[in-house]
């Protein structure tokens, strides 16, 4: 039997597991069963929580696919609350080694319980061919694609995994999953990408939905909010500091200009615990 914890930040649902106290194998396929909205438990994949020799703990991300993925900003900040709520250390200031680097993680303690978690998600990686995106551009501002009867121009940026960002009209209506699903597997980017479509209400807050790679639709997207802060502001649309408005919630993203590191902040909540039979 394995114990599991159901955690979410902004609805961007994962199960949990810690790995360092017990053995998991099959990941790939655990993730998919779990996944399951009906047969299994539900989310939008598995996070493994296990050793690091480089940093104080080491987090495997699965999407509900099975792939495994490089990092999830909303995932990392679950991780944060995992490892302090259940006495797997009792230090504030933590890092994470992920696919994507190390990251580190400032828990905001209240009641002995980790309610918000600011991290540090690194430099914004704008080089087309380290994103990947198959472009002569140097930042990517102006892809242009085609997906069945529409025009789109994407801003692309990499926080460790790939996002292409988009302008469209009137977000809240508009049919991301038609259209998703057809520019995440475009030939443009040879691993796949996350697709944000956005809409900028001013300066200082944006509207965002996103089609996850491996996952479809969700309710948020840490990367992907802080992806889409930065190609806002290299469009000269938005400020540094960010309220980025997603299905799920808010996140605060700020990208420091002296350091050129992107700062996400957001909730992260415990749903229930639970054991999975063998």
């Amino acid at each position: 039997m394995k114990k599991f914890t159901k955690m979410h930040g902004l609805g961007n649902d994962y199960v949990y597991i810690d790995a360092i106290h017990q053995k998991i194998e099959n990941e790939s396929s655990l993730a998919q069963f779990v996944s399951k909205r009906h047969f299994g438990i539900g989310s939008d994949g598995l996070i493994l929580i296990c050793e690091s020799k480089i940093a104080d703990f080491k987090m495997r991300m699965f999407n509900s696919d099975g792939s495994e993925a490089e990092m999830c900003g909303n995932g990392i900040r679950c991780v944060g609350k995992f490892v302090y709520d259940k006495g797997l250390t009792s230090k504030t200031e933590v890092t994470i080694e992920t696919l994507a680097g190390i990251k580190s993680l400032q828990l905001n303690v209240k009641k002995g319980k980790v309610e918000t978690v600011r991290v540090d998600m690194g430099e914004p990686i704008l080089e087309a061919e380290k994103i990947p995106v198959l472009s002569g551009e140097t930042p990517v501002k102006s892809l242009k694609l085609r997906a069945l009867d529409k025009d789109f121009i994407f801003t692309c940026v990499s926080m460790g995994n790939p996002h292409a960002i988009t302008i469209v009209h009137d977000v809240k209506n508009f049919d991301v999953e038609k259209y998703g699903k057809i520019l995440e597997v475009d030939k443009a980017f040879p691993n796949k990408t996350n697709v944000e479509f956005i809409e900028i209400e001013d300066e200082n807050n944006i509207k965002m939905r996103v089609w996850e790679r491996g996952a479809g639709e969700t309710l948020a997207c840490g990367t992907g909010a802080c992806a889409t802060a930065v190609a806002c502001n290299l469009n000269e649309k938005t400020n540094r500091e960010v309220n980025v408005k997603l299905l799920g919630g808010n996140l605060k993203i700020e990208w420091n200009k002296n350091d050129n590191h992107v700062y996400m902040t957001g909730p992260a909540v415990t749903v229930f615990e639970g054991v999975l039979e063998d």
